[in-house]
């Protein structure tokens, strides 16, 4: 995911590469009716900015601390489970949310599987059958989760890879939810975030025991 994509210098803010090609139709589109039909040319115009800032892609100051778990994502915890002796955190996107995603702990990757499903609401309780990508790490996961609208999910990462915790791992587009299922040694009072809680990719410490 490169730190300085073409015309960057003009935006105030990074924003992820994939974002340029989103919004180069909308752009072409305002640059060709703004002469000639200035309403749709300004409202083809705030599409495009509106598709950069979404993508927009800040830096980050990790925690430095030992055995913890920083959030994968911004937005609000809206899952907070035990699945056999492991727990899982999900963290529901927001459309005005920082979408990309950042690892929890520091790991090599295993495996990057992509599973097609549906695309449920990212809020939904039925939105862990959406299509997702999970970035294996061995002793936890991270998933990321398609939403209704959502269907472009981007992995930064492949087998092999070696993360920092806090580093970027992928981004997805328009609304979705990121999972991270825990070490089988973090246990619910290790926990320091609930359901409802605001938290931001890469710095929010989400729990500790790690």
């Amino acid at each position: 995911m490169a730190r300085n994509p073409p015309l960057a210098r003009l935006l105030p803010f990074s924003v992820v590469d994939e974002a340029w090609r989103l919004a180069l139709v909308p752009a072409l589109g305002a640059a060709v009716t703004l002469p000639l039909v200035p309403p749709v040319g300004v409202v083809l115009l705030a599409l495009a900015l509106g598709i950069l800032w979404f993508h927009r892609d800040p830096d980050r100051s990790p925690p430095d601390a030992e055995g913890i778990v920083v959030a994968p994502a911004d937005g609000t915890v809206s899952v907070v489970r035990e699945e056999g002796n492991r727990i899982r955190v999900g963290v529901f996107m927001n459309v005005t949310d920082v979408h990309v995603n950042r690892a929890p702990i520091a790991g090599e990757v295993r495996e990057v599987r992509h599973r097609p499903g549906a695309n449920r609401p990212a809020f939904d309780k039925e939105s862990d059958r959406n299509e997702q990508v999970v970035i294996d790490f061995g002793e936890y996961e991270l998933l990321i989760i398609a939403g209704w609208f959502a269907r472009r999910i981007h992995p930064a990462v492949e087998p092999g890879d070696v993360v920092d915790r806090g580093e970027r791992v992928g981004h997805v587009s328009f609304g979705s939810r990121a999972d991270v299922v825990l070490p089988a040694d973090v246990d619910e009072a290790d926990l320091l975030v609930r359901e409802g809680d605001t938290v931001r990719a890469g710095e929010t410490i989400i729990a500790e025991g790690a």
